[in-house]
């Protein structure tokens, strides 16, 4: 398969797994998350290799995997305590965390020449050369591990749908008929972190990190229907996965931060033109309040 190709599969893949969650997010006001996760995962890291000696990609990633979880869910429980909010919950837990990672390294793995560019940020451009031989033919190993984890969210969000709707909205009343919200919030937060780190390796943490929120924080500008709002997310990924890269290789640029700018670009344009929420129609319909009140005033006169 041609280099380029892969490398845009590999992204659009990790747009498409970021944005079946990422509009949840969005809603839920837990799109810092992602960014939590991707601190979480250091002492995961330390943890692997002081138990099993060894820097592999799938045992790291399991590692992180595991600490990403205990994030995850430490937050959740902070703030089903009611006594913190959730962006309070997350400025709690995960410096920790990454606290105890760095001392992790400091006093018991300074000497594995931990190479945190390569094992925590990744880099989309190496995808091409890290293959497996299934059936005879090369695949790239990155398709085919992200391409699975988009799979599961896809299933998991088909299969949850009406109970993550109505949990997400209102979970006062899903908690009323019985749909557990705690239970699907924590689910759902368990999916992001097993998504995020699975794709850290692959395609880099700022990369992730941008298409868990930002997509979501677009599509949620543009409509106010859930299905379409993860349709847009996900859409609005692949835009920023091809022409992202294509964008990258004219600039002679960082393809992830290339991805990442289009999709800003993206959001950007939708904060100027969304029918509803952007700030062109917000400005009309401030124009079109204040000539109203003010011919009321004249009329009154």
């Amino acid at each position: 398969m041609n280099d380029d190709l892969v490398i845009i599969i590999t992204a659009g893949l990790t747009a498409t797994a970021c944005g079946l969650l990422g509009p949840f997010l969005v809603l839920r006001r837990a799109a810092l998350l992602s960014d939590a996760v991707s601190h979480a995962v250091l002492p995961g890291i330390v943890a692997t290799w002081l138990l099993l000696h060894t820097r592999a990609p799938f045992a790291v990633i399991v590692g992180g995997a595991i600490f990403a979880v205990l994030c995850v869910l430490a937050i959740d429980g902070l703030r089903s305590t009611g006594l913190v909010r959730s962006d309070a919950a997350i400025g709690l837990v995960f410096p920790l965390l990454f606290a105890l990672g760095v001392l992790g390294v400091t006093r018991y793995a300074s000497g594995i020449h931990l190479d945190l560019d390569s094992t925590i940020y990744g880099e989309i451009a190496f995808a091409p050369f890290d293959v497996w031989t299934i059936g005879g033919v090369d695949v790239a190993r990155s398709i085919v591990v992200i391409g699975s984890i988009a799979a599961l969210n896809l299933a998991f969000v088909i299969l949850a749908w009406k109970e993550l709707k109505a949990s997400t909205f209102d979970p006062g009343f899903s908690q009323t008929i019985g749909l557990r919200p705690q239970m699907l919030s924590r689910l759902m937060l368990v999916a992001v972190a097993i998504t995020a780190v699975t794709a850290f390796e692959s395609v880099g943490a700022i990369l992730v990190v941008t298409l868990l929120i930002v997509p979501g924080a677009t599509a949620y500008l543009l409509t106010d229907r859930l299905a379409v709002m993860v349709a847009l997310a996900v859409g609005i990924g692949w835009i920023g996965a091809v022409a992202g890269y294509w964008g990258a290789v004219v600039g002679d640029s960082s393809i992830a931060g290339t991805m990442g700018l289009v999709c800003a670009v993206c959001f950007a344009l939708a904060l100027l033109v969304s029918p509803k929420y952007g700030l062109i129609a917000t400005a009309v319909r401030r124009r079109r309040r204040a000539r109203a009140t003010a011919t009321a005033l004249a009329a009154e006169r």
